[in-house]
């Protein structure tokens, strides 16, 4: 008799799983038949009136049709979230078509794309790209540089400094030459890298400066070399970034960080010169402190700024205009 009921009610607890058509409908059907009020749960009193022998078949058929039940309603119930999720998601479904089409296709900044295109420029001259961090010590900002404590460059009138405490001085990178002293640490020569990034000094902003400027410097550490090679670097690189018909030349000048220093400048169309940057070949001190013996090996560098380079090639009246973000302006390049 107790068989009898329990494949009545198996049967009917399929028909009803597989005729639900959602979750909430589920778990009803979940509940009437083996929950713990339900109809398969309750035939488990009716065991206490059989015989030891016939209990023990009749509770192994229970549990096997209750297993069998449970296992209908997870499988409908796998089926049912599936169907919901999708039909959810169709129902979220935005068409961005026509706002896409609307919308125009961004391009790299100025600084950016200068960036980008004198890096392309210097390692199609053998170069490799070298960075480090914006946060530097006194050590790889000035000491090893040959830049002595009373130099007006490590005075707070010129240098952002960043209070950290002991035991060493901090302060945000005035150059990008720290790249060019941890370089020679790690590195054995024959050394030829460019050391582009952001730095920082204490100038007001205004048509020509900025207080957080981008520059980049080469640095190129070898056997007999001098300054002969690098006024032909500089030449190499004006002629393959502005074009050959622009000139260089080179004037004395004074660094701590090289002997001979000297400005390089370029032409311009009208017949004048235009001053880019600095360079001069690596004091030995400079090698020395980084553990290059500067009898064996000799060194030069050269440095300029980003950001004037963009103002120059695009014929800017402003350099401020590169940090303005001014759309109108940004669209035209």
């Amino acid at each position: 008799m107790l068989g009898v009921e329990l494949a009545s009610l198996v049967e009917r607890a399929s028909t009803e799983i597989s005729a639900a058509s959602d979750l909430e409908t589920l778990a009803e059907v979940e509940r009437t038949f083996v929950g713990k009020k339900g109809e398969l749960v309750a035939l488990k009193k009716t065991l206490g009136g059989l015989e030891p022998e016939e209990r023990k078949a009749a509770g192994q058929a229970l549990n096997e049709a209750m297993g069998q039940v449970a296992g209908q309603v997870n499988e409908r119930r796998s089926v049912l979230a599936a169907s919901a999720e999708a039909a959810q998601l169709a129902g979220e479904r935005l068409d961005l078509t026509e706002v896409m089409s609307d919308m125009q296709r961004g391009h790299a900044h100025l600084v950016t794309q200068a960036r980008d295109r004198l890096e392309d420029v210097f390692v199609g001259m053998g170069f490799t790209v070298a960075e480090g961090p914006e946060v530097e010590s006194a050590w790889y900002n000035f000491e090893a540089l040959n830049i002595p404590e009373w130099h007006p460059a490590r005075g707070s009138f010129d240098t952002i400094f960043v209070e950290l405490g002991e035991p060493e001085q901090v302060m945000l990178r005035s150059h990008t030459s720290p790249v060019q002293i941890r370089t020679m640490e790690t590195e054995k020569p024959p050394i030829y890298i460019v050391a582009p990034g952001r730095t920082f000094r204490t100038d007001t902003a205004d048509a020509t400066h900025l207080p957080a400027f981008n520059q980049i410097e080469g640095l190129v550490v070898d056997r007999g070399v001098g300054l002969g090679d690098l006024a032909g670097t500089i030449e190499s690189f004006v002629g393959a970034f502005f074009g050959h018909e622009v000139k260089t030349r080179l004037r004395p000048s004074y660094f701590p960080f090289t002997e001979p220093s000297a400005e390089f400048d370029i032409s311009t169309p009208d017949g004048g010169w235009l001053e880019l940057g600095g360079c001069g070949v690596v004091h030995p001190n400079v090698l020395a402190n980084c553990g290059i013996d500067p009898e064996e090996f000799q060194g030069f560098a050269f440095g300029f700024g980003i950001d004037r380079l963009a103002v120059m090639r695009y014929q800017l009246d402003d350099i401020r205009e590169l940090v303005n973000n001014d759309v109108r302006f940004l669209r035209q390049f």
